[in-house]
């Protein structure tokens, strides 16, 4: 009786959950090349096989695998949540951009950066401060926009479109490094409120200017990260690439919210199972530092403020959590008082999380990976964690356009499909 081998590409397919026929297209081989690295007939390259480690899950390490897949650029880069997840699929950060002096003593502190990190991207001269890049990356901030009567503009020689409609906002800034650097791809992250800001207005003018004025082929999802993290954050991804590359986020596998971890998965356990990390916790039962209880005056204030929008029908008030529950959103103004996300705690105050807590939470610090460097005080480092991102959704959402962006190199053509609009 013939012994069937299991090889490493086939279990790597089977963990991927791609079919024989996705796995082919994945690639750009035949799905008879496919077969033959899926019985062992023959073996597939170091890079197919790189790349179906990506598509298992298999973070990417540059180190050991050489040149990177795609090169991208991370703008808004805060504290690098955005490239983290790109980086963990195979891409290689050429050129960063972030304002805040704080967020990129973070940023450096835990990124090896052979380019500059520069400061306000309304200053970046796209011609001489952009090398060559696959993906562009940005979570701009969401400022309020206009819409401008086309017509009208034309009939007195003016400029139109997203060089007026978003002229004086950050989002101008995105399309106009789009428009001249024209990547392959491109992914922005914003709030979930970013599609019915401004009656929805803000929205439209987004997806006009990527689709109509610029020529990407453009996808949406509000994705949730408390199927990865224990806290219910919600986001919209926004996807475009400049070719037909099948992309659609209709078969995005998104972790179920009712599946997902719960906060003794990022809680100091306080029992000497985990080592001491000063300034938050200490001795040999790495205890939690006493400056995150909260005082008596605060704690009061809180359920005061609380009980009276209760007697007027209102919702407002702190938010307690136990090691079996999961977060409110993490906000940038965490920490004021940290009532949204407050740890009740036997016989005292309940407390705040810690930056390393917070830092658990945003799926910064991941099992198997090394902890995250937090450089800069408590208040910085909450209003870091409270902008940022949720990486291994990220990650996610990045493993999903993998194909598309190696479907996008590979095939030249597609990227001449759609011609910059005039």
């Amino acid at each position: 009786m013939k012994t069937v081998r299991i090889t490493e590409f086939a279990r790597l397919r089977e963990a991927a959950g791609l079919s024989i026929r996705e796995t082919a297209e994945f690639l750009g081989v035949s799905e008879r090349t496919v077969y033959r690295w899926d019985n062992g007939e023959t073996e597939p390259d170091v890079s197919r096989l790189t790349e179906m480690r990506i598509m298992a899950g298999v973070p990417y390490q540059r180190q050991q695998n050489g040149q990177a897949l795609f090169r991208f650029i991370d703008l808004f880069a805060g504290i690098g949540g955005l490239r983290r997840g790109f980086e963990a699929i195979g891409g290689q950060c050429v050129f960063t951009s972030e304002w805040d002096d704080a967020c990129r003593k973070t940023y450096q502190a835990n990124f090896v950066c052979d380019h500059a990190v520069v400061g306000d991207i309304r200053e970046v001269d796209v011609d001489q401060d952009i090398p060559e890049y696959d993906v562009l990356l940005a979570g701009f901030p969401c400022q309020p926009f206009s819409i401008s009567g086309v017509s009208k503009r034309n009939s007195l020689g003016m400029p139109h479109g997203f060089h007026c409609d978003t002229q004086g906002t950050l989002f101008f800034d995105v399309a106009r490094i789009i428009e001249h650097t024209r990547p392959k791809a491109f992914l922005l992250e914003n709030v979930k409120n970013l599609t019915s800001h401004d009656k929805g207005r803000t929205f439209q003018i987004i997806m006009r200017t990527l689709e109509d004025e610029l020529g990407y082929k453009v996808k949406y999802m509000v994705i949730d990260g408390r199927g990865w993290v224990p806290q219910h954050r919600e986001r919209i991804y926004i996807v475009g690439f400049r070719g037909d590359v099948g992309f659609s986020f209709e078969n995005f596998k998104a972790k179920p919210a009712d599946e997902g971890p719960r906060l003794s998965s990022i809680l100091h356990p306080e029992d000497g199972s985990e080592p001491a990390e000063e300034p938050y916790t200490y001795g040999d039962l790495g205890k939690v530092a006493d400056k995150y209880t909260l005082s008596d005056k605060l704690w009061n204030y809180l359920q005061a403020y609380a009980e009276k929008h209760r007697a007027k029908g209102n919702g407002f008030g702190y938010g307690l959590f136990g090691p079996d529950d999961v977060a409110r959103t993490l906000s940038a103004r965490y920490y004021k008082d940290g009532s949204e996300i407050l740890i009740a705690q036997e016989g005292k105050n309940p407390r705040r999380l810690t930056p390393r807590e917070c830092a658990r939470l945003m799926g910064f610090d991941m099992p198997g990976r090394e902890p995250m460097r937090i450089p800069v005080s408590d208040t910085q480092a909450y209003k870091q964690f409270g902008n940022s991102v949720v990486v291994p959704v990220v990650e996610a959402v990045a493993r999903h356009m993998l194909p598309g962006i190696l479907k996008s190199m590979r095939q030249p053509e597609i990227n001449e499909q759609i011609a910059l609009p005039v």
